[in-house]
């Protein structure tokens, strides 16, 4: 007896070490995602917005993630490098200047899955996305347009490159439908985050009689600079409302979580590999939830300006004449359906120099989007590039 009990003791011992070395669902190894920021992950805008989605991530989904913040635009490669060095097996950059070095990368690296932000370049391993802007400071635009007392509309533009230019146009095209009076003057930084040159910048737009703010630097430095002054301004990228809630309309809100919730399901159910993403580009807008009007999540309009917004009417074709509080309304559900019913860039529109850029009867494509280079009407200030 002592015998049986002594073997079986022995064999419970053997299949316990063997158990303690088989890998269950736990402690199998997670997908490790890596991230490139252009901006620190404090700015409060583009880098901050890409930030929380990350840790979302993390949150919802069996992954472990890498990120690199403040990375210079021409200089990616390096850090790509360092994260698949890390054991990254999806990549994702997520500024337009980092483009080239990540379709370098991609070439590199082909078992690596890679997606690149607000590109127009893809390869079999290489994806592209985008949470987009232009319906939505369209919105802000007719708001704008509104609310200004003095018929300058300003902007704080970080680079003049097609995607900033068509937010801008949106906008203005916005602020002229309910205001064609109004001019939007236009600053250029040449910078994604610089506090000190968008106070510059926003300073000098009050001297040139702006009261109405909307800009692409990623810091709350315009909202905080121009309600110095009690002027109005419309929050970028991440919820910017507690810093001037006197004086934030609303603004554009980011959902990067959608996009990345979405394309990290398919990598983990192998529908996306680094064999087939050649066709893969996410276009995401207020259809989609990847973007929202808001000068924080919930808060579409701030209550202070409610009354002002009804009380301004404005004349359309399609409603007769209603209130710009109204018409905000009817165009967010416009273009919240799938496919929209409404689009800021149908034509026929002209450039502020009076060429048709959009003819009558048709919308301006994904394509023409991400490569246009034309100033709206009413536009004011440099625009390099302008054909």
């Amino acid at each position: 007896m002592r015998w049986k009990v002594s073997r079986w003791l022995t064999a419970v011992v053997v299949i316990a070490v063997v158990l303690a070395f088989i890998p269950t669902g736990n402690a199998q190894q997670k997908l490790k995602v890596g991230f490139i920021y252009v901006g620190p992950i404090g700015d409060y805008g583009w880098t901050n917005a890409h930030d929380v989605a990350r840790r979302m991530v993390e949150q919802q989904l069996p992954v472990e993630t890498l990120y690199v913040e403040s990375v210079p635009e021409g200089k990616v490669e390096p850090f790509i490098d360092r994260l698949v060095g890390q054991g990254a097996k999806v990549i994702f950059t997520t500024s337009f200047g980092f483009m080239d070095g990540t379709v370098a990368a991609a070439q590199r690296y082909p078992n690596v899955v890679f997606a690149h932000a607000s590109g127009f370049k893809r390869a079999r391993n290489l994806a592209t996305y985008m949470a987009d802007f232009y319906q939505v400071y369209y919105l802000n635009g007719l708001m704008a347009g509104a609310l200004t007392k003095t018929n300058k509309v300003g902007y704080v533009g970080a680079f003049p490159i097609p995607e900033v230019k068509r937010h801008l146009d949106a906008y203005a095209l916005g602020v002229r439908y309910v205001n064609p009076q109004a001019t939007i003057n236009v600053r250029w930084l040449q910078d994604w985050f610089s506090p000190p040159k968008a106070k510059e910048a926003t300073q000098a737009l009050i001297a040139d009689g702006v009261d109405v703010f909307a800009f692409t630097e990623d810091s709350p430095t315009v909202i905080q600079e121009s309600a110095k002054k009690n002027l109005l301004s419309f929050a970028h990228y991440s919820p910017m409302y507690k810093f001037a809630p006197k004086q934030v309309v609303s603004g554009e809100l980011v959902h990067w979580e959608t996009i990345y919730l979405d394309f990290l399901r398919k990598v983990l159910a192998g529908k996306y590999t680094a064999d087939n993403l050649q066709d893969v580009d996410y276009w995401w807008l207020l259809a989609e939830k990847a973007v929202e009007v808001g000068a924080e999540p919930g808060m579409m309009i701030n209550p202070l300006f409610v009354s002002r917004l009804k009380s301004t009417t404005v004349k359309t074709v399609e409603f007769g004449t209603l209130s710009v509080y109204d018409l905000v309304q009817r165009r967010i559900a416009q273009m919240s359906k799938n496919p929209v019913v409404f689009d800021p860039f149908a034509g026929p529109i002209q450039d502020r120099k009076g060429v048709v850029r959009v003819p009558a009867g048709h919308t301006m494509t994904v394509g023409e989007l991400t490569s246009m280079e034309w100033a709206a009407p009413g536009v004011t200030g440099p625009w390099p590039g302008e054909p």
